[in-house]
């Protein structure tokens, strides 16, 4: 090995503490980095290629049949902004479908598989013209008994039996020759054009369909502004609703996407904390070791050799967290982009290996420019400077500040300890920033994991708030709803009956009931999954879920749709919806908008009155029972089988335990996150103070002759950086909050909601008093290893020691 190897080598084994802190540090800057560019480069595309590969549609807007003919469509082509357009096709809106009984899988044969979109085109197969169709199975139909469905939602139906639209009269059947659709789910089922007029002959509503692109399309609000134009250049009333690309964008990615913002926040934060501490260790490196320099120097080592030999020993530790880092980084994120692309029919993705390459060699590339500085400086010191300066005590600073504080009603060691910082100033401000990262990383995670646990507990609200709950007893054992609110096999409740048993039974406190209606809401959202409309008896007003805008039902008539479908529709408060069940037709009424994350993305919810006052049938699947606090469960639930029992419906206990994983995860990854950077900026402390308390341990030596206690000298140690922390964490807590809004609502619009106050506001004085504090406390952490070297270095060998 060479001398300039060796003394690189001697240099990192004795300052273990800073190369701990620098390979601390960026790892979690890498491994951060790694994740949030990894997954805003991966899931952006699978979804980017197919939109441009089949030439999708920005828009799908769907017309009231009996309100627009198809010349007048048609059309709407020339609308402001539209630069291309498909189209009218036939459209048949939420036809209910069960699964034909010539299926062999006699568990799924005859079940309720939900409602569908039926739709055909010209050419199925055509490999030109807007939102061309893939196939992922079997052929396109090619005769009128023929049909294909979309893969991802309907891959219960049997390939190669029927399916049977059990919402018509005649109830006419189709063999599914194949399983296929668009990017953006414009339909969820094609049949060719005789096949479509079989189902307008049996009853259906057929609707028209136009397809566009526009020259702006990049956002909702350019999206929205093309709509308008369109609904505009139709007759007045005729669109019924339309799909815009960005939801199906949202649907395919967004809980990937979800977890970029706060990664590229942790990222950010772990950079510059990198840049700070690395300036922290080599500028402390090379002031504890300038009499080392001044030797190396009068033994021949160049500048550029010293130079070259301080930036080494900051580059080794950090290239084990960048190779670290990125390891770490590409497992993580394995389970973030598990599924993130199978609803494109894509393999599993992984990081691109550019991003595996470009953020470990730019973390490389900034810690040997950072290192750097302070190294060349070191490298141009004149040799006998650094031997008289490595030798010779320096003058005490701050001595105005020590005048200052010996006046206050502090112990002495603790005003000698208060007046410290102001003897080095510029080591004081390192010490403030690393500690105000701290800070910054804890009060923005503080607020992150706050609002996680809040939108899990929403899991526990709506319809999964109950002490108890009341279900058929047929049902008990079965999966619920497990053959379709729509299947004579399910069984429903007798919701009059039940309410005035449970009204009866002591102990009983509130008491709702509510089931999957069957209905569906004409002109779904993309993505291929119905919207569910849920019908409700009793009083709901107990169970905590939340409104974002207007108010709940109040009359016949009126509804509550879920944020998510209002957001992927585009529904405002007095805004009208159309649902359909076994092809009757009701138009509802939104009064509000609500918070739900439990029942699928696309909810709407409404009285049971409103579907009995206009001949439909209200399905109540489930009673949630709350119970009155001093009443035990088993004991009602006693008393309760004996009133229900005639009825057909038995009592459970309420232990509904999901968990949304994707937020669990993001709490994971946060805290983990977190506790790596509070971790790092106490290093950081820790190695600017063990720096200055051996640059004073003569001084300390003296304190020690004079008297001063190992208990005391703790004292003056941890005090010296306690007005430094406490000044940090004045000044973090505000930036943590303000991290913390700027992320949240980008998170939120990764999958398509917009988040309650509930979640969006967690900063409370018990929280924010306690972050106050933070500072001091991540401050003392760093200096409590310094504090305890100082306490019991022996006064004889601190007098020796210059």
């Amino acid at each position: 090995m060479s001398a300039l190897g060796r003394v690189v080598r001697s240099g990192v084994g004795r300052r273990r503490v800073q190369s701990l802190v620098l390979a601390l540090t960026t790892f979690a800057a890498v491994t951060s980095s790694v994740l949030s560019l990894g997954l805003l480069t991966v899931v952006q595309a699978p979804f980017e290629h197919a939109f441009s590969a089949r030439n999708g549609a920005h828009l799908a807007v769907q017309f009231n049949g009996s309100k627009v003919t198809a010349a007048q469509a048609a059309a709407t082509a020339h609308a402001a902004g539209v630069t291309e357009a498909s189209g009218p096709y036939p459209i048949a809106a939420a036809l209910n479908t069960t699964v034909g009984t010539d299926c062999p899988k006699k568990d799924v044969a005859g079940r309720d598989n939900g409602p569908i979109t039926v739709t055909t085109r010209p050419d199925l197969g055509s490999t030109s013209g807007m939102d061309q169709l893939a196939l992922t199975q079997g052929r396109w139909p090619t005769g009128p008994g023929e049909i294909a469905l979309p893969w991802q939602h309907y891959a219960t139906v049997c390939f190669g039996g029927s399916v049977v639209f059990s919402s018509l009269p005649g109830k006419p059947s189709f063999k599914v020759v194949g399983f296929g659709g668009s990017v953006t789910s414009s339909a969820t089922a094609f049949a060719t054009a005789d096949g479509f007029a079989r189902l307008t002959a049996a009853g259906a509503k057929s609707g028209k369909q136009m397809l566009y692109r526009f020259a702006k399309a990049g956002t909702d609000a350019d999206i929205a502004t093309g709509k308008q134009a369109v609904a505009a250049a139709a007759p007045a009333g005729a669109v019924e609703g339309g799909q815009s690309y960005l939801t199906a964008e949202q649907q395919a990615t967004g809980n990937a996407k979800a977890y970029v913002p706060f990664l590229i926040a942790f990222g950010i934060l772990g950079l510059f904390m990198s840049v700070l501490i690395i300036s922290i260790v080599v500028s402390g490196a090379v002031a504890s070791g300038t009499r080392r320099i001044g030797i190396l120097k009068s033994l021949g080592f160049t500048p550029a050799q010293v130079a070259r030999a301080y930036t080494a020993q900051a580059m080794i530790p950090a290239t084990f967290g960048v190779v670290l880092g990125t390891v770490v980084g590409n497992l993580l994120a394995v389970p973030i982009l598990d599924g993130a692309t199978k609803q494109l029919g894509a393999a599993s993705a992984t990081i691109p290996l550019w991003v595996s390459a470009v953020v470990p060699l730019g973390a490389l590339l900034i810690v040997g420019v950072t290192a750097s500085i302070p190294a060349l400086r070191a490298g141009r010191m004149p040799t006998v400077r650094a031997l008289v300066v490595g030798r010779a005590p320096r003058a005490g600073g701050g001595r105005t500040a020590q005048r200052l504080a010996s006046r206050l009603p502090l112990p002495r060691a603790m005003s000698l300890g208060l007046a410290q910082p102001f003897a080095r100033p510029a080591r004081t401000v390192l010490v403030g920033v690393a500690v105000l990262f701290g800070v910054v990383s804890a009060t923005f995670a503080v607020g992150l994991g706050t609002g996680f646990n809040r939108y899990l507990d929403t899991s526990t609200s709506g319809f999964n708030v109950a002490s108890e709950i009341v279900i058929p007893t047929a049902a008990v054992g079965v999966p619920w709803n497990r053959y379709g609110p729509n299947d004579p096999r399910n069984p429903h409740l007798d919701a009059a009956k039940v309410a005035a048993a449970l009204a009866k039974t002591p102990g009983t406190k509130a008491a709702f009931g509510w089931g999957d209606s069957g209905a569906t809401m004409v002109s779904a959202p993309p993505g291929g999954e119905p919207a569910r409309v849920f019908t409700i008896t009793g009083d709901f007003s107990w169970t905590n879920m939340e409104l974002l805008s207007g108010r709940w039902y109040s009359a016949p008539g009126e509804a509550v749709v879920g944020d998510k479908l209002a957001s992927a529709v585009g529904i405002h408060v007095g805004d009208n919806v159309t649902v359909m069940q076994q092809n009757k037709h009701l138009s509802l009424q939104v009064v509000g908008i609500n918070f739900d994350t439990n029942q699928g993305d696309y909810t709407v919810m409404t009285d049971a009155a409103t579907f009995t006052a206009a001949g439909l049938t209200p399905h109540i699947d489930q009673f949630n029972v709350e119970l009155a606090s001093n009443v035990n469960g088993s004991d009602w639930s006693t008393s309760a089988a004996a009133a229900l029992s005639p009825l057909n419906a038995s009592v459970e206990s309420n232990n509904d335990g999901t968990k949304n994983i994707v937020v669990i995860t993001m709490g994971v990854l946060v805290a983990t996150f977190t506790l790596m950077l509070i971790a790092v900026a106490a290093l950081g402390v820790l190695s600017m103070v063990m720096q200055d308390t051996r640059e004073r341990v003569h001084d300390l030596g003296i304190f020690k002759a004079l008297g001063m206690t190992p208990r005391q000298t703790v004292a003056m140690v941890l005090t010296s950086v306690t007005l430094t922390g406490l000044i940090a964490g004045l000044i973090g807590v505000p930036i943590g909050v303000a991290v913390e809004k700027a992320t949240l609502a980008p998170m939120g619009n990764a999958i398509g909601r917009h988040l309650p106050p509930s979640v969006s506001h967690v900063y409370t004085a018990g929280l924010l008093i306690p972050l106050l504090a933070g500072g001091i406390v991540i401050a003392l952490l760093g200096a409590l290893l310094p504090a305890g070297w100082a306490a019991r270095t022996r006064t004889a060998t601190a007098l020796r020691t210059e």
